[in-house]
């Protein structure tokens, strides 16, 4: 009989432990969809405002080093993964639920003539957006190492695939939620009936995510004592962790590592720039509800999903990991210009389809990158360069969300004759733009070259360090 805690997961047990990546999905779409809408289109808030108070999650990225450290270092009831998992997911769900009042405060300020009060609910609400990112670094480090800790090199492709899924699946689930919960908000913008209907579905919210997450890692770890030291090689035998001074030297010091670098950073940027005007989009331009708009992160989601699979299965086999990124950048282009001729035509029908070719566009380039992250992941210095991969795209999401919110600021002050599609045609031609410099910076990538060089440039970074 297999030990309960064998290394390798059964597929129960990998679809069990993929709940809490389908929480983070669903916690995604309120946060990046839901109330990005309802702060730009219901509440008025400016576009740069929202997009810099929920840049504050990414901001605060780099902290997934320290609490990786820390759950290899100083466990907790004996055990180093789950308890940081469960108590960084009890406080995502606090403060999920504290974002709701907060959010209606600050629309109070901004029509309110006080500014040192605006001045300090804006400080808030940065601060709560930075402490939901702190929140999720706590709970989704240690739960990646989790993942690790529980499965071999063999078995680790398979329980990677399944996860990611599953966090695309949440979105879905969350998209579908949001649209169900609150179809009774539609045409609804009175602050006073707003507000208890979003604390209401964000309280359910909450407790739903902390539940399934005990469900998915319940039984997962074994105790310090029941592993017999096990978990303590595996915690001595990991990598020094990556530190903001060694990745620039690391960047700087091969042209390859830069060039991928660099594409990373402008592929996420140009999946994720629109994230955080999308549902305004579908608001203001097309006239569609709150339950409407938050159905387009479904029909993305679809799209994903079956991006993800058809990759796997039929572009990468046939056009290789390169052609495949680059076939997948080239549908995201054209996925972009047309959102921006679904807003010329305003017909809600194709801009759901042309959602669900943007998710199909996301899908096949997503899972492509994945594959070159490995191929371009040396096994020696591997903790460093997913360090690094994970960097990039923190630093784009990042930018994404504060860009896409400052590009619509700047479009509303374009003449109004034409409507609101001007404002949000410049933050989708921009990102058009952005996706067509990844593929031209994808095209610089040379996967031999870059093992050569980095070979050597890894070798110059260990002895400057030792040195």
């Amino acid at each position: 009989m297999p030990h309960p805690f064998q290394r390798t997961l059964t597929l129960t047990d990998t679809l069990r432990l993929g709940l809490f990546q389908a929480c983070l999905g669903a916690l995604s779409v309120i946060f990046a969809g839901m109330l990005n809408r309802v702060m730009i289109s219901e509440l008025a808030f400016p576009g740069l405002l929202v997009g810099l108070a929920l840049a504050f999650e990414q901001f605060v990225s780099p902290s997934r080093v320290l609490f990786g450290q820390l759950s290899d270092a100083v466990p907790i009831a004996g055990r180093r993964r789950v308890p940081y998992v469960l108590i960084g997911v009890v406080l995502l769900g606090a403060l999920a639920v504290l974002a709701i009042p907060l959010i209606f405060h600050v629309a109070t300020l901004l029509k309110a003539p006080s500014q040192p009060a605006l001045a300090l609910g804006i400080l808030a609400l940065c601060g709560l957006m930075a402490g939901y990112g702190l929140a999720v670094s706590l709970a989704s480090t240690p739960y990646l190492a989790l993942v690790i800790d529980r499965t071999d090199e063999a078995g680790r492709p398979r329980a990677t695939t399944i996860i990611w899924s599953m966090l695309t699946i949440g979105i879905v689930v969350g998209a579908m939620a949001i649209s169900l919960s609150l179809r009774s908000l539609d045409q609804v913008r009175d602050p006073a009936l707003l507000e208890p209907a979003l604390a209401a579905f964000m309280l359910r919210a909450a407790l739903m995510v902390v539940g399934l997450t005990v469900l998915a890692t319940w039984g997962m770890e074994p105790s310090l004592a029941a592993a017999g030291g096990v978990a303590n090689a595996s915690a001595a035998g990991r990598e020094q962790p990556l530190t903001l001074p060694r990745a620039l030297r690391l960047i700087r010091s091969s042209r390859q590592v830069l060039i991928f670098f660099v594409f990373l950073l402008l592929f996420t940027l140009g999946l994720f720039l629109q994230d955080p005007i999308l549902e305004s989009y579908g608001a203001e331009v097309f006239g569609m509800p709150i339950a409407a708009t938050a159905s387009l992160n479904a029909f993305w989601g679809v799209g994903t999903l079956a991006g993800l699979s058809l990759g796997g299965l039929a572009v990468i086999p046939r056009l290789g990991k390169l052609g495949a990124a680059r076939l997948g950048c080239r549908m995201i282009a054209a996925a972009l210009a047309l959102l921006i001729l679904a807003g010329v035509v305003t017909s809600v029908p194709f801009l759901q389809l042309v959602m669900v070719l943007f998710g199909l566009a996301a899908g096949i380039t997503t899972n492509a990158a994945l594959c070159l992250m490995l191929d371009l992941t040396l096994p020696q210095a591997a903790g460093t360069f997913v360090g690094l991969w994970g960097l990039a795209q923190a630093m784009a999401r990042a930018l994404g969300k504060v860009g896409g919110g400052g590009l619509l600021d700047i479009g509303r002050l374009l003449p109004e004759a034409a409507g609101p599609l001007p404002a949000f045609a410049l933050v989708l031609a921009v990102e058009l733009l952005v996706t067509m410099a990844a593929l031209a910076v994808l095209g610089r990538l040379n996967l031999h070259q870059f093992r050569e060089d980095t070979d050597r440039s890894l070798a110059r970074v260990v002895a400057m360090e030792l040195g």
